[in-house]
């Protein structure tokens, strides 16, 4: 019997997870969906899946995939028996079949983050905004941010120990918003990112909104590609991975 490969859309609140990386001794969102397949298709133990990326402990994904190598596919209706096996923190929105060269990771062109900011005290955010004590140069951070939509490195912005072949990205767009009620939104999108990237480049832009750096130390800072020299990383609790694109092509099967 053949496999099919298969993409899994889904979302997750990542509050209770150390990540989506299967490790041990500890919840991750890659082995509750293994797990949940294998109890599907009836494998007699978990289905290994491939993940778009990683996210770390405590950050959310509004819009994930993953791909799978299936024998048989989930009971129909797919979608209703996995999300019926899942925990109520993870949801599958849809498998779609996909050419055997498609791959989760290495077939997407660019993906999107969101962050999320809020200053005034409110309960239901907690676990998925970080909250400011002051409202930030809004103006400012905005100018910084247009820096960074260019294709270079990015090393400033690299958690040390990455292991990242390269730190070289290409940012296409870097956009605050104001939402209102002292809310904020950070969209960034490019066509790969580095660990711990959009921590540090929030951080950073705090900074700069907060008149503790000037808009024109970010060329500099860019060109150091010095972690060191970048300000700290925001909390997780704000990052949502939003989107990822693929080629059309892909979701056509060979």
């Amino acid at each position: 019997m053949g496999v099919t490969r298969v993409f899994i859309e889904l979302a997750y609140d990542g509050r209770a997870f150390h990540g989506w990386q299967r490790q041990p001794g500890a919840r991750t969102v890659q082995q509750e969906l293994e797990r949940a397949l294998g109890v599907c298709t009836r494998a007699g133990a978990p289905v290994p899946v491939v993940g778009c990326g990683r996210t770390d402990a405590g950050v959310h994904a509004s819009y994930f995939v993953a791909h799978a190598d299936l024998e048989t596919l989930p009971d129909e209706p797919a979608v209703l028996r996995l999300n019926g096996v899942l925990p109520a923190d993870v949801a599958v929105m849809r498998l779609a079949p996909v050419g055997e060269r498609a791959h989760a990771r290495y077939s997407a062109t660019e993906r999107t983050y969101h962050y999320h900011l809020h200053v005034h005290k409110d309960p239901f955010l907690i676990g998925r905004s970080a909250r400011i004590y002051r409202i930030p140069d809004l103006a400012k951070m905005q100018e910084a941010a247009d820096v960074l939509v260019r294709s270079g490195d990015f090393g400033a912005f690299c958690k040390a120990g990455g292991n990242s072949a390269t730190t070289l990205c290409t940012v296409r767009r870097a956009q605050w918003k104001e939402d209102g009620g002292g809310k904020f939104t950070f969209e960034i999108t490019a066509d790969r990112f580095l660990r711990n990237m959009v921590r540090a480049v929030v951080g950073t832009l705090l900074e700069v909104g907060y008149g503790r750096r000037g808009v024109d130390e970010m060329v500099g800072l860019l060109e150091a590609a010095d972690r060191s020299l970048a300000g700290k990383s925001a909390a997780a609790e704000g990052l949502f991975l939003a989107d990822v694109r693929y080629p059309a092509d892909v979701f056509t099967r060979a």
